[in-house]
């Protein structure tokens, strides 16, 4: 069985990797099993650059496969904000909750929906000890709705709404977020070019 380390201190991304590596011959291990892992500023402007910095430094710290994930929320009438930014979009020591606030409150003059429009992006990169590296982007087109909606999922999820499911995320289903995720959708190319091989 194959063992790759996904780099990672977020558990519901940990949750969502191992669904999505469901069936094949792969042990997810992550710092839930008590591995140490050095500390990685994403210092990077693109969700690229900080996906591979992130799975290459601790690819070689480890000396094992790596996968590393940047990914964000992206809101067209903030620009692209909160971007590279959206874990700490309310400040180093904000939480998701105060992000959303934040993203609510600089949208609380924009009512019409096709104004709200929003994507998530998420750019999976797996590293080897080598120093090989691959990365992969993914991304699911939407809305920001006026006020949270659902308890599942995490992060922004409460208050996107998807276009592909007709509901937010934070109503789906971890099975159908699974369908049409911009995680689910990079990790799957990844998958078939480097794990199913």
């Amino acid at each position: 069985m194959k063992q790759i380390f996904l780099a990672t201190s977020n558990e519901g991304k940990i949750k969502e990797f191992r669904n999505l590596v469901e069936g094949l011959n792969i042990e997810v291990k992550s710092i839930l099993d008590d591995i140490e892992i050095p500390e990685v500023d994403e210092t990077e402007e693109t969700f690229e650059g900080n996906s591979q910095k992130k799975a290459l430094e601790i690819s070689q710290f480890l000396n094992m496969i790596v996968i590393s994930d940047d990914s964000g929320l992206c809101v067209d009438a903030l620009n692209g904000r909160p971007g590279v930014y959206s874990a700490r979009y309310s400040g180093e020591d904000g939480n998701s909750e105060r992000n959303i606030d934040k993203v609510l409150g600089e949208l609380a003059n924009i009512h019409e929906a096709d104004k709200r429009s929003a994507k998530f992006v998420s750019v999976v990169s797996i590293a080897y000890p080598n120093g090989k590296i691959k990365s992969y982007r993914g991304e699911v087109e939407g809305r920001i709705l006026n006020e949270r909606d659902g308890k599942n999922g995490f992060g922004y999820d409460s208050i996107f709404y998807s276009i592909d499911l007709k509901k937010s995320f934070g109503q789906a289903t971890p099975d159908e977020k699974k369908q049409v995720s911009h995680r689910a959708r990079a990790f799957a190319q990844l998958r078939k070019e480097e794990l199913e091989k």
